[in-house]
């Protein structure tokens, strides 16, 4: 079955949507989405580095990903800088390191469109493998976390106060979101990860009646985005990860229309009628 290469990007892709959905959840609860850029755009970086120390590439994406998030908090501290121009500035000078890393390896034979736009349709059995094994973990431990990670979304302080200690739980949160970039990086490219964590997520919200239901929404909004996309490519010709981005744009647009409001106020009055 997973010899048609159609077949593994399909199963590829949605194994990685399936996982993107609930964190990016949080991404949009916590008004996080130019911080996911910014750990994107560090994954080329990653990349480089795992290159040029010969280690395993989800390890340097994780590692540096924990390294700018390490420098963000240092600088929101400082106080000099507000936090979309500390974002701004370690996410494009990430990006820009990480290009001009890649450019002085000429050793090595790297296809920089894949890494920036993915490259779905060349996944390889272990890669399936990698991102199924690799989202059991994330989503497992993101299960673990769930409580004390909405409690300090939704107040950092009483999450404090109630002792949940939110700064661990956010550092826990930032690695689990490094993982699935870098499970993500060949499927979808550094430069669209960011879209597949927050547009479903946010279609999702439009629809749903509960955080839980919202995560479960955002999981099958992106894999329906994953299938429409590359159908789309198949057909039309056009690029694949572009082409899911585009497909999940289409189904939060869906998501506006006044049908979707009937059904999430319907979800939440069934919900409000239980004893």
């Amino acid at each position: 079955m997973l010899d048609d290469f159609f077949v593994r990007a399909l199963v590829a892709g949605i194994g990685v949507a399936l996982v993107a959905g609930p964190l990016g959840c949080f991404i949009v609860w916590r008004r996080m989405a130019y911080f996911g850029d910014t750990l994107s755009h560090a994954a080329l970086l990653g990349v480089a580095l795992s290159l040029l120390l010969n280690i395993n590439t989800m390890v340097a994406v994780g590692g540096v990903c924990l390294i700018l998030a390490a420098l963000l908090i240092m600088l929101r501290r400082r106080d000099t800088l507000s936090s979309d121009a500390i974002l701004g500035l370690l996410s494009h000078s990430a990006l820009a390191l990480g290009l001009v890393s890649l450019a002085f390896m000429t050793w090595v034979r790297i296809d920089l469109l894949g890494l920036l736009f993915g490259d779905i349709l060349a996944v390889t059995r272990l890669d399936i493998v990698l991102i199924y094994c690799g989202g059991a973990v994330v989503l497992g431990l993101l299960a673990l976390i769930w409580r004390r990670l909405f409690a300090a979304t939704v107040s950092p302080d009483l999450a404090a106060s109630e002792g949940l200690r939110p700064e661990r739980t956010e550092l826990v949160f930032i690695l689990l979101t490094a993982i699935v970039i870098a499970i993500s990086l060949k499927v979808i490219g550094a430069l669209l990860i960011t879209a597949l964590l927050i547009i479903p997520a946010a279609a999702a919200r439009r629809v749903s009646g509960s955080p839980e239901q919202m995560a479960v929404i955002a999981a099958l909004t992106g894999a329906a985005a994953v299938a429409g996309g590359l159908y789309t490519s198949l057909h039309y010709d056009t690029p694949s990860g572009p082409s899911i981005v585009v497909a999940a744009m289409v189904l939060f647009i869906i998501s506006l229309v006044p049908g979707g409001q009937i059904v999430r106020r319907l979800s939440q009055s069934s919900k409000g009628d239980r004893p």
